[in-house]
């Protein structure tokens, strides 16, 4: 199930706010457990004992760390059984296809691949716990002793699915004590409806565009179309991962919870290293928080530091998906922040603005091909396309039509991946409050109602994050 589906807007999440709100408050945690675990298993009934195993797994490692906490080798040993597990878990479904195909090609072997189904969500909540059995080791947070909150915090619907990844710590006071207003619900309500218009309106639309280029053969091409086709898919899933974002976040606070902004329109950045900290921002956190800073960060000198970044780019690579061109892809971002970390960033300080944009929005649409495309080796034929190399000359008859049939998708979309709109909405409540109390949920209705329309009449609903 996801949240841009007809049945869950208009029968799983009404259903469960009801229920949510007529219920006590010492009952909701144990509501939010229920229903995250049908929400979950919707789809994959069989998987959620995975999801389960990995609760109780990781809430009985944590209570056994704190319990022998002043006997090192045990906790020691129980917290390496914990990320040996968990990672356990997720190399085998995520990984061990990948480990058997390279092994099968290096030594012309034919050992048989599982060929599971990726279970949904779980490289989410696999980082979740991992996260909240470290920091208990490292006593940053308390133990927690009841079951049904620590399964609340991991089995969470509103950001399961997609994140933002939420460490215990920033919800573990919330699990205890929220607040929950008609103030907070309307917020959250309005922040769904505008997630939920990036993703039906905005983010299906123009992938559209991108479906079609890339179903064409990289051979018939024109080097126009290659860039209107990655110039969609590049704005395709930055509204398509935002909204989602935006719909979760709306939804936690619908629910009394807060969880960190993911977005922070990383489209109009100067440097790569500037759009990583407005990108998928609680991933970066997460492996800058257990990955990066443990194994020494900066501290040590540069040529470590320089190693501890590409480890992290590597991995980041790695946890996006099984396969190579998500290692090339996360190895050269992590290329490039280094190099602005080495010399680059000064030079750009030094440069207009529209230079270092231009450069940015240059890499990362590149990478975007490295991302998307299935092989390498299309993925550099791609690349050749949009520089000259192959393909049907500099424009044809279909990209031109693309071209003239997108046009104002493009400038909408452009214009809604800065803070204008936002800054608009604000300038609205600011100078014309009265005006503003009933335009803004009208704005936030009407996104509502055409964003239904849209799922009622179109059957193209992909959600590009679902498979990490």
């Amino acid at each position: 199930m996801v949240f841009s589906s007809l049945i869950f807007l208009f029968l799983f999440l009404p259903v469960t706010i009801l229920i949510y709100y007529v219920s006590p408050m010492k009952l909701r945690n144990a509501i939010l457990l229920v229903v995250s675990l049908i929400f979950y298993a919707w789809g994959e009934p069989l998987y959620i004992f995975i999801m389960i195993f990995s609760t109780v797994f990781d809430y009985f490692n944590g209570l056994l760390i704190d319990k022998y906490r002043h006997r090192k080798l045990i906790a020691r040993a129980v917290f390496i059984g914990s990320m040996a597990g968990s990672m356990g878990i997720l190399g085998f479904f995520k990984y061990a296809d990948f480990v058997v195909v390279n092994i099968n090609q290096l030594f012309h072997m034919n050992i048989q691949a599982a060929d599971l189904p990726l279970p949904v969500g779980i490289s989410f909540y696999t980082f979740q716990t991992m996260s909240y059995v470290v920091d208990v080791y490292l006593d940053k947070v308390p133990v927690q002793r009841n079951i049904i909150s620590f399964g609340a915090y991991v089995t969470m619907f509103p950001q399961l699915v997609a994140g933002p990844i939420v460490k215990y710590d920033d919800i573990a006071g919330q699990l205890v004590s929220r607040k929950v207003s008609l103030d907070r619900f309307g917020e959250g309500a309005g922040l769904f409806s505008r997630g939920l218009a990036k993703k039906v309106l905005l983010a299906n639309n123009i992938g559209l565009l991108w479906t079609s280029v890339k179903a064409t053969p990289i051979e018939e091409l024109s080097l126009l179309s290659a860039w209107l086709g990655i110039t969609a898919f590049t704005l395709q899933i930055y509204f398509d991962f935002s909204g989602y974002s935006d719909m979760a976040r709306g939804l936690g606070k619908m629910f009394g919870f807060d969880f960190m902004d993911n977005f922070r329109y990383p489209y109009i950045s100067k440097s790569v290293t500037e759009f990583w900290r407005r990108w998928h921002i609680s991933l970066g956190s997460w492996f800058r928080e257990y990955v990066y800073i443990p194994l020494g960060g900066n501290r040590s000198g540069l040529m470590k530091q320089l190693r501890n970044l590409l480890v992290v780019w590597f991995l980041t690579g790695l946890w996006h998906g099984a396969s190579w061109n998500f290692i090339v892809w996360g190895l050269y971002f992590g290329f490039f922040v280094l190099i602005e970390k080495l010399f680059l960033l000064q030079s750009l300080g030094r440069r207009p603005a529209i230079v270092c944009h231009v450069y940015t929005l240059l890499v990362v649409m590149i990478g975007w091909v490295l991302f998307e495309m299935e092989h390498l080796a299309s993925a550099w034929r791609f690349i050749g396309v949009m520089f000259g190399f192959g393909g049907q000359g500099i424009v044809d008859q279909q990209a031109l039509y693309d071209l003239s049939t997108n046009v104002v998708l493009f400038v909408v979309l452009a214009i809604c991946a800065t803070p204008l709109p936002k800054k608009m909405l604000t300038c609205i409540m600011g100078k014309w409050r009265t005006a503003g109390v009933i335009t803004v949920p009208l704005i936030y209705f009407l996104f509502m109602v055409l964003s239904t329309a849209y799922l009622v009449n179109e059957t193209y609903n992909p959600f590009l994050y679902f498979r990490f």
